[in-house]
């Protein structure tokens, strides 16, 4: 667990959170209040000065329709801080962000591994056709055990075992959004496509795309089968996107989804000088949150701040609806455990900019040079190192 004062409370979190938290009438216990209550209870004012969410926004991923805000659950089988997260709550958390309009819900065989498919499916089982279900596969996991082995594995023949498992998993007849978690140096991204194409013809998947990928795989994976959509880390604490992977998802009418726009929470002011991060805990490994670097990043949550302060709303809030400002095809998906910050993140779509404050925003963003890498695999994961199909060199 994260070791500031020994407390993972909402009571300990950072001022723009806690002033959400709260507000209105106990927010903060929410969890704890049946489905109806919690409806009634998202509804209120959660952020003073606030409207309650818009719950009728909609942006597109290619051809593939969801809601502009999605709902990440990565972390609801373990946390960041490596707790295991109460069940129940959890459920809790994905109907109630439902009922705030949310539709899209993000997830993968590698969290757990497995075990957030079984919670997401549980979850939506009551509005099933409701909702639009992404989840992903890549890793070398076992279908048996469940037991993440070295490597990456993209065989055909392992995909579609994969999905079978999926399938059950996620207690539904097909996948509307299937993404190849990572590229797989050691099978073209041709066969890859040819399998989810087979997918497809058995109505199993709707739609399919790539994370993390090169823009050489790209290109290669939309000529050979139309991907919808491309996620990756994007946020104010990596633009990295935006230098290519952006401009070509534009050219080519994929939609993107950004992981982690809150920057794994420090977008959200939680992290401050005193955070440690425990073992298991793999933002610990990153160096832009080392000691040093922080020091020095700050400056972009004391930002957030600043314009939380002149917007009457959270950090979180600004950071979310400054990605939702960049491009009408991007949709953020937020991860939490706390319904209260599931309540909040929604806020942000409240949260507008004139084009004005959008450029002096993104200006001061952009004055802010980051320091320190993020993950080691993500910062090669740019490059494409699978093999070329054959007859084709680089």
């Amino acid at each position: 667990m994260i070791d500031k004062t020994q407390h993972a409370t909402e009571e300990s979190l950072m001022p723009g959170r806690r002033k959400f938290l709260m507000a209105g009438a106990g927010i903060a216990a929410a969890s704890m209040l049946p489905l109806a209550a919690v409806s009634a209870q998202s509804q209120s004012n959660a952020v003073s000065g606030m409207k309650p969410a818009t719950t009728s926004a909609q942006r597109w991923l290619g051809k593939l329709q969801v809601s502009a805000l999605g709902l990440g659950v990565q972390n609801m089988s373990r946390t960041y801080q490596t707790t295991v997260p109460y069940r129940p709550e959890m459920l809790q958390v994905i109907r109630a962000a439902f009922e705030q309009g949310v539709t899209f819900f993000d997830a993968a065989e590698a969290y757990g591994p497995h075990e957030v498919e079984r919670i997401l499916g549980e979850g939506v089982a009551p509005f099933r056709d409701k909702v639009v279900i992404a989840t992903k596969f890549g890793w070398n996991i076992d279908q048996e055990t469940g037991q993440r082995r070295p490597g990456l594995n993209s065989r055909p023949e392992h995909i579609k075992k994969v999905v079978e498992g999926m399938l059950k998993r996620l207690r539904t007849d097909r996948i509307d959004l299937l993404y190849q978690h990572r590229v797989d140096p050691a099978v073209p991204i041709e066969d890859v496509a040819g399998a989810v194409k087979e997918l497809m013809d058995q109505g199993k998947v709707l739609h399919w795309g790539l994370s993390e990928m090169g823009l050489n795989t790209l290109r290669r994976a939309h000529k050979e089968l139309p991907v919808s959509a491309v996620q990756s880390e994007y946020s104010m604490l990596w633009r990295g996107p935006e230098q290519a992977v952006l401009p070509a998802c534009e050219e080519l009418g994929i939609g993107f989804v950004p992981w982690s726009p809150l920057g794994v929470q420090f977008l959200t002011g939680w992290i401050d000088a005193n955070t440690r991060f425990a073992a298991g805990d793999f933002r610990g490994t990153e160096t832009r949150f080392s000691e040093e670097n922080l020091q020095h990043n700050f400056a972009l949550v004391e930002l957030l701040k600043q314009w939380a302060d002149r917007k009457n709303a959270a950090p979180a809030q600004i950071a979310l609806a400054w990605l939702l400002a960049q491009k009408t095809w991007i949709v953020p998906i937020p991860g939490t455990t706390q319904l209260g910050h599931m309540l909040q993140n929604q806020g942000a779509l409240n949260v507008q900019f004139t084009a004005a404050e959008l450029a002096e925003l993104t200006q001061s963003v952009s004055a802010i040079q980051i320091r320190g890498k993020r993950l080691p695999d993500m910062v090669q994961a740019f490059s494409d190192v699978e093999a070329p199909p054959q007859g084709t060199s680089y």
